[in-house]
């Protein structure tokens, strides 16, 4: 197997994104990031593709941030802004004018999450854990996170789900309506194919602009929710309790929050 961070292919009019870094569950690092928005400049420069396919190698869809990593060691800038740019090149599938599907192999957390809802569609893995833990590491919500989930599953579970940071198996997700498929793990990446497919056979400008107009009668605004997020997040991130959050995360205990 190939040991670049990100896998891209293209077969006729569909392209597959694969996260590539199963041995550290295809979690977010300066390396991963910055190969995921090179992919997307090739889906971006060809006139051929009508359909996009995310996926990740081995278990897991995507872990969310590496937190032994550099990622989120702040170079320039104001804290919010730098985890804006940390986020876009996974909030960069949501601008894409093709239609886009998440084969979710596995697990999708935090960050991982987030990648999988700017997808329009979700197929999960029935055994795999799907959700935002932020709440639980002492962190806001990241990558518009907080916008997105109210209007796939309604205000109600979806406060329920950030308020805890639970995760949810790919069953429990499908009953309430965030994915469109929950596979046995095999048939995950087939099914998003498949999908993939069938929308590629349609005509390809009307498709264009159904999405579109998708978009703008549900006033979708992405971006400027992400921006919201992105500051609130960089707050939380100057606290003990994040401080806290990731330490117990990292050596697999759970934390004690003080509020501070």
């Amino acid at each position: 197997m190939s040991n670049e961070p990100v896998l891209y292919e293209e077969k006729g009019h569909v392209a597959q994104i694969k996260l590539n870094r199963p041995e550290n569950r295809n979690s977010m690092d300066e390396e991963t990031m910055k190969a995921f928005g090179q992919a997307l400049e090739r889906v971006r420069a060809s006139r051929n593709l009508r359909c996009l396919v995310v996926t990740g190698s081995g278990s897991t869809f995507c872990a969310g941030a590496d937190f032994k990593s550099s990622l989120l060691d702040r170079k320039e800038g104001l804290p919010h802004e730098f985890l804006f740019q940390v986020y876009s090149p996974f909030l960069a599938v949501h601008d894409l004018p093709i239609p886009t599907i998440a084969a979710m192999n596995g697990h999708a957390i935090g960050g991982g999450f987030g990648l999988a809802l700017v997808c329009d569609i979700r197929v999960a893995n029935r055994a795999a854990r799907y959700g935002a833990n932020f709440a639980r590491l002492g962190l806001h919500t990241g990558m518009g996170t907080s916008y997105l989930l109210p209007r796939l599953v309604g205000f109600s579970l979806a406060s329920e789900l950030l308020f805890t940071g639970r995760l949810v198996d790919g069953e429990t997700a499908l009953r309430m309506g965030l994915v469109n498929y929950a596979e046995e793990e095999p048939r995950v990446l087939e099914r998003a194919w498949e999908i993939a497919r069938e929308i590629a056979i349609c005509a390809p400008v009307a498709v264009r602009m159904i999405k579109r107009s998708i978009a703008r009668g549900l006033a979708w605004d992405l971006r400027s929710a992400a921006e919201m997020e992105a500051h609130c997040q960089s707050r939380t991130f100057e606290m003990e309790d994040a401080k806290e959050g990731v330490a117990a995360l990292l050596e697999k205990r759970a934390p004690v929050f003080r509020g501070k």
